[in-house]
């Protein structure tokens, strides 16, 4: 497919990353359009530094940012036929991420297209087992169809690196006002809307986090928000993926003799599943207890 591209990118206090990760995205084979930073009243250098790098800068006060209609706001200044929505920790792994992209989106009924994320260096062996479970090498093609096959994870689509035709995106409405997991919800708008939503394993992003158990319990609370506000549980429920998530990470780290990590992986599986099945019963608590649950407590305002 040949498109021009406009790629976003949210920014806060992104200094020591967005360098790198402006020059890769200069360096790939299909060439970008524009690049859009959207600060949000970072401490750092992080917008003079993206104008210096060329690229397009959009300042929002810290308050405003919302994961869905920031970058909706971002999108509608775009000139670009594909929008790559990108994050600042994420750094191509190599110069084919746009072309790989780009590739199942010549069918006309596939609307969105995402990378596979692979662990940083630094990363734990728990981190690394979530990137390869959730991130295989195998390309995905999904539908409404496959709901029956794959469950929730028909739904699952990440804005770390992904790929939408620009026009299906403003047809479609863009991202929802949700607390988090705006890309998921979006990526279920367009399954339930007749598009398919494409797994492209050949284009990657080195991205990983290791989260404490506190942070794995706040975001799977708003994981849980989400999922619950955006009514996709009545498609599909996530305790079958969970358990098999469960299964495969703690029968690797027994083959692999790793004890320590094992137990490390329990409690961190714990903590996701407490967080997530308090966030889709939010509505049950009270406000203040609903911000101190959350990773974005200025949500429950």
């Amino acid at each position: 497919m040949s498109a021009s591209i406009s790629v976003i990118i949210p920014a806060l206090n992104a200094s020591g990353t967005l360098e790198g990760i402006v020059k890769a995205i200069n360096g790939q084979l299909c060439a970008v359009r524009e690049i859009i930073v959207i600060d949000s009243a970072s401490d750092d250098n992080t917008a003079a530094l993206a104008g210096a790098l060329g690229c397009k800068v959009i300042q929002i006060a810290r308050e405003e940012f919302n994961h869905g209609t920031t970058r909706n706001a971002a999108a509608r200044a775009a000139l670009g036929d594909v929008i790559i929505f990108m994050t600042q920790d994420a750094l191509p792994a190599d110069n084919r991420l746009t072309q790989e992209l780009l590739v199942p989106l010549s069918d006309p009924r596939t609307a969105a297209s995402y990378a596979r994320q692979t662990a940083a260096g630094k990363a734990s062996p728990v981190e690394r087992f979530s990137r390869e479970f959730n991130y295989p090498d195998v390309p995905v093609l999904k539908s409404l169809d496959a709901l029956t096959a794959l469950g929730i994870k028909t739904f699952f689509f990440s804005n770390v690196c992904s790929a939408v035709k620009r026009d299906i995106f403003i047809e479609t409405g863009g991202f929802k006002s949700v607390i988090m997991n705006e890309d998921m919800v979006f990526a279920s708008q367009l399954i339930l809307s007749g598009y398919k939503v494409a797994y492209c394993p050949g284009a990657a992003v080195i991205h990983s986090h290791n989260y404490s158990f506190t942070k794995q319990f706040s975001r799977n609370f708003d994981i849980g928000v989400s999922l619950k506000e955006a009514c996709l549980l009545k498609y599909a429920s996530p305790g079958g993926e969970g358990l098999r998530y469960l299964k495969e990470g703690a029968g690797d780290f027994l083959r692999e003799r790793k004890y320590s990590w094992l137990i490390y992986f329990i409690l961190d599986s714990c903590f996701r599943y407490a967080g997530y099945s308090i966030g889709v019963r939010y509505n049950l608590l009270p406000k203040p207890l609903r911000r101190w649950m959350s990773s974005h407590p200025f949500y429950f305002r």
